[in-house]
């Protein structure tokens, strides 16, 4: 195995495909040769400042090259990376270094300054990134117990507090192989890019790279700006949040995106009419995927997402999914149970308390945070998050369900449901929506037709209108 792994991707990519586009951006576009060479002289000039093996580094950029030649010139190093966003606050960048023990940050100078020392400016070809140290020794080292650490990545935190996520170099390349047998990307490939870069690089950005497929960053979310760059660069695949799906759905153009061969939607369930509504605006099935930080892309709906857009598909070759009992064995088929996965490219360790994969797993099983059913042909449906789960008088009621049924309603934006104490019942269903702007709606009626939409338990016993919810920095719902 190569010293670094994940750095010779790079490497390779610029062997086979020197002149081949790897990243469109608002800089332009940038080759693969081109894209290696820049990292490569950012890698060397931090080698030259004291990164190496052993010691953990935050990297922090927006979407574009920049971002991409930050992650690999610092895996180069030898130490581990830590991917971050540049929307975040000065208070969440001291709790990480807080959680983490950073000893260094390099920004490309978009946003904040994460750390109040800055040691030099590292000039590139376009653009350049400030280096820091923080004020942890550098003889403390990052991770130790894990094997060739590479990436450190905390859980979303949706309900409680998130974990880091260690993955070694080994791990990535087990986990973007086993991905891509899904996904079939290749060097004819253009990915339009429209996700934030820092929460999802591992296998996606990495992968891409590898497979030598192009990279083209949407500048914004707005409709009209996905479409014109998917049709510019001529896109062959859409990796998109339901959020991005949803406003090109309700885009009011005619322009096609015929050179669209595959759409994906992730980080979070996606309604029904949302699905059907892309599918009549642009003539292309969206597919679910589920993908989750411990493991990668394990799951992935491609040959039913026209018959069933709301299930996020089928094992990937190689993995094991199973529907799981409290004691973690399989259920019968079409059961509701803990979702469990086995396969390549699992996660190696979780930072603090450092905790290996091996004490994580359950029967062989990493248990994710959501319950699920799997039909008789294994098709796999995302039924709600454990740890939202509301229990009515002994019955179970997914908040996500809800949801779905409430942003059916065209008037709504958004919606949470979440339960409340009741002095008879125990707790009642109680929800929050979003509307539109310049819409308005009579509360009673909403709840009216939830009642003929929902199990008499499931239904709204109360709602609220507010002006928006809060979310995660991936992007997900933040629950109670």
């Amino acid at each position: 195995m190569n010293e670094l792994p994940v750095y010779e991707i790079l490497k390779e990519a610029a062997y086979k495909w020197p002149g081949n586009a790897a990243v469109y951006d608002e800089q332009g576009m940038i080759t693969f040769a081109e894209l290696y060479s820049e990292a490569e002289k950012l890698k060397q000039e931090l080698i030259r400042l004291g990164i190496k093996q052993g010691m953990g580094m935050g990297v922090m950029a927006g979407n574009g090259r920049l971002f991409i030649i930050g992650i690999f010139a610092a895996v180069g190093t030898g130490a581990t990376v830590m991917p971050m966003s540049p929307q975040l606050k000065r208070a969440e960048i001291n709790d990480i270094l807080q959680e983490a023990k950073l000893h260094a940050i390099i920004d490309d100078r978009s946003s904040i300054q994460p750390l109040n020392s800055i040691e030099t400016v590292i000039p590139l070809q376009h653009g350049s990134f400030r280096f820091a140290y923080t004020e942890v020794d550098i003889a403390i080292p990052f991770a130790p117990f894990v094997q060739q650490p590479a990436f450190i990545r905390f859980t979303s935190g949706t309900t409680g507090k998130s974990k880091g996520v260690i993955v070694s170099h080994q791990t990535v390349l087990d986990r973007i192989i086993a991905a891509n047998n899904g996904l079939q990307l290749g060097p004819s490939d253009t990915v339009i890019w429209v996700l934030p870069m820092a929460y999802h690089f591992i296998v996606s950005i990495i992968l891409y790279v590898k497979f030598g497929a192009a990279i083209s960053v949407a500048k914004d979310f707005l409709a009209k700006n996905i479409i014109d760059t998917t049709n510019k660069h001529k896109g062959t695949l859409l990796y998109a949040s339901p959020v991005q799906i949803r406003l090109l759905a309700n885009d009011n153009g005619s322009e096609k995106m015929p050179s669209l061969k595959k759409v994906i939607s992730t980080s979070a369930g996606i309604a029904l009419d949302v699905c059907k509504a892309f599918k009549e605006r642009f003539s292309i099935d969206v597919s679910q995927a589920y993908g989750i930080i411990e493991i990668g892309l394990p799951i992935l709906n491609y040959t039913k997402s026209a018959e069933h857009p709301e299930a996020v598909g089928y094992a990937q070759p190689g993995y094991t999914v199973d529907i799981l009992d409290e004691n973690h064995n399989p259920l019968p088929d079409g059961s509701t149970g803990i979702l469990g996965i086995k396969g390549p490219g699992m996660f190696d360790a979780y930072l603090v308390p450092a905790t290996l994969q091996k004490d994580v797993l359950q029967n062989g099983y990493f248990l994710t945070a959501d319950f699920a059913s799997k039909a008789k042909d294994g098709l796999i449906t995302i039924e709600g998050r454990s740890k939202s789960v509301i229990n009515i008088s002994g019955l179970k009621v997914f908040p996500e369900e809800v949801e779905a049924v409430l942003e059916m309603i065209p008037e709504i934006k958004q919606a949470r449901i979440s339960s409340s104490p009741h002095q008879l019942l125990g707790q009642i269903i109680v929800g929050e929506i979003v509307l539109h702007k310049g819409a308005s709606i009579d509360v009673e009626d909403v709840m009216q037709y939830c009642k003929k939409r929902l199990s008499a338990f499931k239904a709204p016993q109360r709602l609220t209108i507010v002006d928006a919810l809060p979310m995660t920095k991936t992007g997900k719902l933040q629950r109670h």
